[in-house]
């Protein structure tokens, strides 16, 4: 578990154990290592917020991201899209301010008017980002678009990295747009899944309830952003919001027509997901939402503040619920997926614990408020089965509080 964490840095984050034969690579460690002179006239590069941004073919991705790279909004933004990506016809529809050419350029960089640039990569992985940012410069920010059937929570891990790895960019948080008109229909019936993806995501066969990409997407965002609002009625686009808050009591829920954000700070950029846990949010989780979705839900838990002695108790705890897809202490339960996972923890007498986690990662830092004995800890969990009664059940018997 991490100290804390200055606001310009991303804290440590928790893992599941590697593999040891990888530890070294081709580091070769009969060499010393490179000093850099403290004398040196180059500034240390701050590290740059990636935004991923993810949602079905025809939500809106492309009409975003169009908005996003032809405005002049004084920001030096890279938009990044798959190769298999549906938005990449975004390439042939910007004009190469170099040539004034209408047609897409064969290098991975299109530079724009407004300081921004589109590009294109086969692999999303830590390394091809930092290599194209190297190749073209410095960029205020980095929007990764995902192809439509991507799940986010393969990608989010890659970029909420430890510290000590020293990479140059850092998760700022996840967002979906989603198709108000057929949302609906993509939840029920797998509406713009193709049929491999539908039947590798059939865990329970004919018996469980569907789960689809756009499940996976709304359970890992941080934003949703509701697109194509004109073409519903009120009562639809009310039934719309209350599906995601079901799925996903913590992502702030926007609405739009044509993906006309009024600004981008706050629904794209600047979401600073990862930083902190507030307790407004915890709250708004905890009021809930009917489970109105048989797949993913939002569940809350609460529970007296921890003693000193109980902390590695907790972490014990979501090691083996996290790492190992299990509750501890031989609680029947269940079989359950975590997609997301936020918590405020009060130790007695002590800081309180802001915990956070996306899928099989997580992260526990000291926050820089102190709690009284009577404090609550709460715990929100998304994903599937999590509102069974067995988590709260397991986590008090791991506490020594069952």
């Amino acid at each position: 578990m991490s100290g804390d964490a200055s606001d310009d840095e991303v804290p440590d984050l928790v893992q599941p154990p590697i593999n040891p034969g990888n530890d070294n690579d081709d580091t070769d460690n009969d060499e010393p290592p490179t000093l850099i002179p403290t004398t040196s006239s180059t500034p240390l590069k701050s590290k740059v917020p990636i935004t991923i941004i993810t949602g079905y073919l025809g939500a809106g991705k492309t009409t975003l991201l169009n908005y996003i790279l032809t405005a002049y909004h004084g920001k030096r933004i890279a938009v990044i899209l798959n190769e298999f990506g549906d938005s990449i016809d975004i390439e042939k529809q910007l004009t190469v301010s170099d040539t004034n050419s209408t047609s897409a350029s064969k290098v991975p960089f299109v530079p724009l008017a407004n300081g921004c640039i589109c590009c294109s990569v086969k692999d999303v992985g830590v390394a091809a980002i930092e290599n194209l940012m190297e190749a073209n410069g410095d960029f205020d920010y980095i929007l990764l678009e995902t192809t439509g059937l991507a799940d986010p929570g393969n990608v989010a891990p890659l970029f909420w990295l430890d510290e000590g790895l020293g990479s140059s960019i850092f998760l700022d948080g996840i967002v979906t747009l989603v198709d108000a008109k057929n949302l609906l229909k993509s939840l029920d019936e797998g509406y713009g899944d193709d049929e491999e993806a539908l039947e590798g995501r059939k865990e329970h066969g004919h018996a469980g309830p569907l789960l689809t990409t756009a499940h996976l997407q709304i359970s890992h965002a941080d934003v949703v952003i509701i697109n194509k609002t004109d073409l519903v009625s009120e009562e639809e686009l009310e039934a719309v919001q209350q599906r995601v808050r079901s799925i996903n009591a913590l992502a702030k829920v926007s609405t739009t027509t044509k993906a006309e954000v009024p600004t981008l700070e706050g629904f794209i950029l600047d979401l600073h997901a990862y930083d902190a846990v507030s307790a407004a949010d915890l709250t708004f989780a905890e009021k809930g939402h009917s489970h109105i979705d048989p797949s993913i839900s939002t569940s809350t838990i609460v529970f007296p503040a921890l003693r000193e002695e109980q902390v590695d108790r907790f972490d014990r705890w979501l090691r083996t619920v996290l790492w190992e897809d299990k509750l501890p202490d031989g609680k029947t339960y269940e079989k359950f997926e975590i997609h997301r996972l936020k918590g405020r923890i009060p130790v007695v007498r002590a800081n309180i614990l802001l915990v956070q986690g996306v899928r099989n990662v997580y992260d526990v830092n000291e926050g820089t408020e102190t709690t009284s004995e009577d404090s609550s800890a709460k715990l929100v969990l998304i994903g599937k089965s999590v509102g069974q009664k067995a988590f709260e059940e397991s986590l008090l018997a791991t506490l020594g509080q069952g």
